[in-house]
């Protein structure tokens, strides 16, 4: 995922898409383990958008605090 499509997306759809990443990494993780794993590029992938969501989800919940403080 891009940035620009993590950003396009819901509050409800970035934490569904969080716990979809969170259990393929789970998956992933088994895979190296047990010698399955074929795209080991992938769970670096995985990695980078389970923190793109997390970073846009804290910005938000910045914002959303800021503008709490000052209305």
């Amino acid at each position: 995922m891009k940035p620009v499509e993590v950003r396009d997306l819901s509050d409800d759809e970035l934490s569904s898409k969080l716990l979809e990443l969170k259990r393929e990494q789970f998956n992933l993780r088994f895979q190296r383990v047990s010698g399955q794993l074929e795209k080991t590029a992938r769970v670096k992938e995985v990695r980078r958008d389970i923190a793109r969501i997390k970073t846009v989800q804290a910005e938000r919940h910045t914002a959303a605090d800021a503008a709490k403080s000052e209305g």
